[in-house]
């Protein structure tokens, strides 16, 4: 028997941020390319034609899905900044534990935000990334006492990201191997971020 949908009720300014979450866990269950628009529309209750009146195609909605992940990764890693859990003075350690928290809860988003080629609006996309990267570049440049542009912050911060940003993919890959039976992930992110700002 055919899969009967009841269309939910939605308010005028509800139908983007529906169709975005629909598609976000459609991403989670079958990837960027395993599901159509008319799919996204049945499982947020809503005719075929409604993703149109916010979103020009596919691609379009699935930046938005990238673009919202990029912003709560960002929320993620401030709220992290100021977690009183963090080991290293600075902090860092807990916005990097943030990173990979994210890459493990939402691994389809995450590769989406960093994999998508066909890009609608990418000053957009630019923006997110550059507001989430500098709360990383914000505490490494606190941390270290020199200007967000010092070369030293920026050369430091991009270590430390291109690391955690690894890690994370090697985690949500299964490509760990026995690291995990040996060493505590807190432990190993206190012990990079602590070499990484270093002198």
């Amino acid at each position: 028997m055919a899969e009967q949908h009841t269309k939910a009720p939605y308010h005028h300014g509800n139908l983007r941020a529906q169709l975005i979450e629909s598609v976000r866990e459609l991403v989670e269950s079958h990837g960027p390319d395993g599901f159509s628009v008319s799919q996204a529309s049945r499982k947020a209750g809503v005719s075929s034609a409604a993703p149109y009146k916010h979103f020009r195609d596919k691609p379009h909605i699935l930046h938005h899905v990238a673009l919202e992940g990029m912003r709560r990764l960002g929320d993620q890693m401030r709220a992290a900044r100021d977690d009183p859990a963090a080991r290293h003075p600075s902090g860092i350690d807990t916005i990097g534990q943030a990173y990979i928290n994210f890459a493990r809860a939402e691994p389809g988003v995450f590769r989406l935000m960093f994999g998508l080629t066909n890009d609608h609006d990418k000053l957009e996309s630019k923006q997110a990334g550059e507001q989430t990267y500098g709360v990383l570049v914000d505490k490494v440049a606190e941390f270290l006492g020199r200007d967000v542009n010092d070369l030293v912050t920026q050369k430091r911060a991009r270590m430390l990201w291109t690391f955690v940003h690894g890690h994370a993919f090697l985690e949500i890959d299964q490509k760990t191997g026995t690291l995990k039976e040996h060493i505590n992930e807190r432990d190993y992110l206190l012990e990079i971020t602590q070499k990484f700002l270093s002198d």
